[in-house]
């Protein structure tokens, strides 16, 4: 039987990082360590525990029972650990190389993260933000397993173990390309609903809000195509006569970027919301408060 005493913490902080990345080289780049050094320390830690714990296959690493039981506790351990020192050191953005890890819907991560980065540019240089993919139906499992320190996505109330901020509320309009037939004249339902729309939808739904307001109508609109990823949507709507009903954030994104152009669809969407959900255990750390802060003020400013 292995005694708590006899492993090294830093071993342990090896395992969390191999646990959760399932590769050791990235893990390696995780803890900006050598992948020879943290070979190293895996196989010390196979001799304490007498269990492979890691198991090579095409593409990264497999959890053996041992350590698949080990690793939800440790990481637990660790980031209780890591939370409670970080609450209690002064924290300086100016000074600071903590890495924030948050969780995003795309439309969240195009909308506030350029602007957070370029905050972060003046206030934080050193720190890194690490964004990862959100919605509604993952956000709880990043949380829990600590992959990230808070998402912000149209999401719904979160459990009692965490705290939910609304943030401003959307309105939308509708995006085209400029020589577009709907670009000039009264822009009737009748007029909207003749051509064929363009849906962003990373999880793959074909019913967004324009959807549900026009069933409040008794219409229904054409689909055209469903996209998983914002980044292609300017060139479709530059390359056929579909158009699409976003974020008025988003949209004038495009519009500056793109030969775009936007009008106000006939029919009143309603407005949705996003939210920042985070563990209830990060409202006393001083530096998640600064990076929540500057969401909020960036949300407002956007």
């Amino acid at each position: 039987m292995t005694e708590l005493s006899q492993l090294d913490l830093n071993l342990l902080r090896i395992f969390d990082a191999v646990a959760r990345e399932r590769h050791v080289t990235r893990a390696a780049e995780r803890l900006n360590l050598s992948q020879p050094a943290v070979s190293n320390a895996l196989a010390r830690l196979r001799v304490a525990l007498g269990d492979e714990l890691f198991l090579r296959r095409p593409g990264g690493v497999e959890l053996t029972a041992l350590a698949a039981a080990l690793a939800a506790p440790i990481a637990e351990a660790l980031d209780r650990l890591a939370e409670t020192l970080s609450v209690r050191a002064p924290f300086d953005p100016s000074t600071t190389r903590r890495v924030f890890a948050v969780a995003m819907s795309e439309y969240a991560e195009a909308a506030l993260v350029p602007r957070v980065l370029e905050r972060m540019h003046r206030e934080a240089p050193n720190a890194l933000l690490a964004v990862s993919h959100a919605d509604r139906t993952n956000v709880e499992e990043l949380l829990g397993r600590g992959d990230a320190q808070l998402a912000i996505a149209v999401l719904a109330e979160p459990s009692a173990l965490y705290t939910r901020v609304r943030m401003l509320p959307e309105a939308f309009q509708t995006l085209m390309r400029a020589d577009h037939p709907l670009a000039e004249g009264e822009l009737t339902l009748e007029r909207f609903l003749s051509v064929p729309h363009l849906l962003h939808s990373p999880n793959g739904s074909r019913d967004g809000a324009l959807d549900r307001a026009l069933a409040e109508e008794g219409k229904a609109r054409r689909l055209g195509a469903v996209v998983a990823h914002l980044c292609a949507v300017p060139e479709i709507l530059l390359r056929t006569d579909m158009i699409i009903t976003l974020s008025s954030r988003l949209a004038a994104q495009m519009v500056d970027v793109h030969r775009l152009v936007t009008r106000a669809p006939p029919i009143d969407v309603k407005h949705t919301r996003l939210s920042m959900v985070f563990h209830r255990r990060f409202e006393a750390d001083p530096g998640h408060a600064w990076l929540r802060r500057m969401l909020i003020a960036e949300a407002r400013e956007a």
